[in-house]
C-alpha cells in the first residue's frame, strides 16, 4: 500500500483558498445540517408510528434504515456526479430532491408513501456530504484542514445526534407530520440561498455513467441490509427470505468491486477503488464504520427505545436526554480538529476508542431501575469518545489521497458511514427483537440488554482497530517537512 509520506510529497503545492471559500463552505454546511438532521429525526417516533400506521417496530425502523440505505446506494454515484457536473448543479438538484421528499413525507397517508418520501429525501441528502468533503479538501490549505473538517463533524454527527431531541420535542407538542412541515421551509430557504451564492470553480469532464455498476451497487447494499432487517420480522411475511437477500447482496457487491477495478483502468469507474491502496485510508475507513455503527445504532436508536420502553419516559424527555451528548459532540468538533493539525490522529483516536468501548459496556449495566441521570452521563461519555475519533479519522483518510481521488475517497467514506449506520440500526433492532420475550410489544429490557452487549463487543473491536492507526505528525508538520526537503534539493 502507498506510504503516506510519499503521497504527501508527490502532491503539488496548493494555492491560497479563494476569498469566498468560507462563505461557500458555510452555505454547504448549513444545507447539509438541515438534510442530515432527517436521518434520525423519526427515531423517537418509532413507537408512535407503529400504532398510528399499524406496522411492527422492525418495519417502522425502515423509515430510518431505509433513509440510510438509500444514501448508501446513491452515494457511490457521487464520484461520477462531481466529475461530470459542477458543484452548483449538484447542489441545486440535491436540495430540490430533498425538499420534494420532505413535502411527500408530510402529506403521506400511510407507511408506503411515507417511506417513498424518505427515499426521495435520502436521494438528495446522499450527494451533499461528499460535495461538502470534496469542497473542503479543495478549498482549505492542508495545515488548516483538521479544524475545518471539524465543522463536518457537526453536520454528519451532531445533526443525527440532535434528531431524537428535536423529534421528541415536536412529537410531544404536535404530530409526527410536523417533523417534516418544520423542516420544509428550512430546506427551501437553503435552496434559495445556495442558488444565489454558491459559485465554485471546478473542472468537469464527460465521464460515462455505468448503469450496470449502479444496479450492482443497489442490489449489493440493498440486499444485505434488507436481509439483516428482515431477520427480526416474524410470521414469514417477507417477500424474500432474509438469508437469500443477504447472499444476493454479497454476490452483487463482489461483482461490483470486480467491475470497478476493471473500469478504473480507463478512468470510467462509477466508484474508483484506488483509495484502498492507501493503508492509512483503509484503517481510518474501517474504524469510521465501527464508529458510525455505534453513533447511529446505539445513540440514535437503541437509547431512545430503552428510555421509552424500559424507563417509560415520554418522547420529549427521551429526546432531551440525548441533547447534552449531542451538543458536546458538536462543541468538540473544531477543537479536536485543531489538535489533529498539531499532533496527528493517533494521540486522539486511541483514547477516543478506549472511552467509546468503556461507555458502550456501561450501557449493559442499565436496567429498569436505572436513573435517567445515569443514562445521560453514560451517553455524554460516549459522545466524548466519538468526538475524539471522528474528525481525525475523516481528515486522515482523505488527506493521504491525491487530488484526483478526493471525490471518490469522499464517496467511499460517506458510503461506508451510511452502510455502517444502517447496518448498526438493523443489527441492534433485530437482536433486541429476537432476545425480547415472546408476545412483547416491541423490544423489552432483556432484548435491549442483549443489543447493548453486541454494541460493547463492537466497541472492543474499534479499540483494537485503533491500535493500527500510525503514529505520525499532523498535516502542518508534513507540509513543513516537504518544504524543507524541496529547499535542500534546490
Amino acid at each position: 500500500m502507498t506510504d503516506t509520506a510519499s503521497t504527501t510529497t508527490a502532491r503539488p503545492e496548493r494555492e491560497s483558498p479563494p476569498p469566498r471559500a468560507n462563505l461557500l463552505i458555510a452555505v454547504l454546511v448549513v444545507s447539509a445540517f438541515v438534510m442530515i438532521l432527517n436521518e434520525t429525526i423519526l427515531s423517537v417516533a418509532l413507537r408512535a408510528l407503529t400504532v398510528d400506521l399499524g406496522v411492527s417496530t422492525t418495519t417502522a425502523q425502515w423509515l430510518t434504515s431505509g433513509f440510510l440505505l438509500t444514501m448508501a446506494v446513491v452515494i457511490p454515484t457521487t464520484g461520477f456526479l462531481l466529475e461530470r457536473f459542477t458543484p452548483r448543479q449538484v447542489f441545486l438538484v440535491s436540495l430540490t430532491l430533498f425538499s420534494l421528499g420532505t413535502l411527500i413525507s408530510a402529506l403521506a397517508p400511510g407507511f408506503g408513501v411515507l417511506l417513498v418520501g424518505r427515499v426521495v429525501q435520502a436521494c438528495g441528502t446522499a450527494v451533499m456530504v461528499p460535495l461538502l468533503m470534496t469542497s473542503i479538501m479543495r478549498l482549505v490549505p492542508e495545515e488548516r484542514r483538521g479544524a475545518t473538517m471539524g465543522t463536518i463533524a457537526i453536520v454528519i454527527a451532531v445533526a443525527p445526534a440532535l434528531g431524537p431531541t428535536i423529534g421528541g420535542a415536536v412529537l410531544s407538542a404536535l404530530g409526527w407530520r410536523w417533523m417534516f412541515w418544520i423542516v420544509l421551509p428550512l430546506s427551501v430557504l437553503a435552496l434559495g440561498i445556495g442558488a444565489m451564492w454558491l459559485r465554485l470553480d471546478s473542472r468537469t469532464r464527460p465521464v460515462p455513467l455505468d448503469l450496470l455498476s449502479v444496479l450492482l451497487s443497489a442490489l449489493g447494499f440493498g440486499g444485505v441490509l434488507y436481509g439483516l432487517s428482515g431477520v427480526g420480522e416474524s410470521g414469514g411475511r417477507q417477500p424474500l427470505p432474509p438469508w437469500l437477500a443477504i447472499v444476493v447482496g454479497i454476490v452483487a457487491l463482489a461483482v461490483f468491486t470486480y467491475r470497478q477495478t476493471r473500469l478504473q483502468r480507463h478512468d470510467r469507474a462509477l466508484l474508483d477503488l484506488r483509495p484502498f491502496t492507501h493503508r492509512t485510508f483503509v484503517v481510518a475507513l474501517v474504524l469510521a464504520a465501527l464508529v458510525f455503527m455505534c453513533l447511529l445504532g446505539v445513540a440514535s436508536i437503541l437509547l431512545p427505545l430503552y428510555l421509552q420502553a424500559v424507563l417509560g419516559t415520554s418522547t420529549f424527555v427521551s429526546g432531551l436526554a440525548v441533547l447534552p451528548g449531542g451538543l458536546l459532540l458538536g462543541l468538540l468538533g473544531r477543537p479536536v480538529g485543531a489538535l489533529f493539525d498539531r499532533f496527528g490522529a493517533r494521540p486522539l483516536v486511541l483514547p477516543g476508542a478506549l472511552v467509546t468501548a468503556v461507555s458502550l459496556w456501561l450501557f449493559t449495566t442499565l436496567g429498569p431501575g436505572s436513573s435517567l441521570a445515569t443514562v445521560i452521563v453514560i451517553h455524554v461519555v460516549l459522545m466524548a469518545g466519538l468526538a475524539l475519533m471522528m474528525t481525525p479519522l475523516m481528515t486522515e483518510a482523505l488527506g493521504v489521497l491525491p487530488d484526483h481521488l478526493y471525490s471518490h475517497g469522499s464517496a467511499i467514506l460517506a458510503t461506508l458511514q451510511q452502510v455502517a449506520g444502517a447496518l448498526g440500526t438493523a443489527v441492534f433492532v433485530t437482536v433486541a427483537a429476537l432476545a425480547s420475550a415472546e408476545g412483547s410489544v416491541g423490544p423489552d429490557a432483556d432484548g435491549l440488554h442483549a443489543a447493548f452487549v453486541v454494541a460493547g463487543c463492537i466497541g472492543v473491536l474499534a479499540f483494537i482497530t485503533s491500535l493500527f492507526v500510525r503514529r505520525r505528525p499532523g498535516p502542518a508538520a508534513e507540509t513543513a517537512a516537504v518544504a524543507s526537503d524541496t529547499a535542500e534539493k534546490a
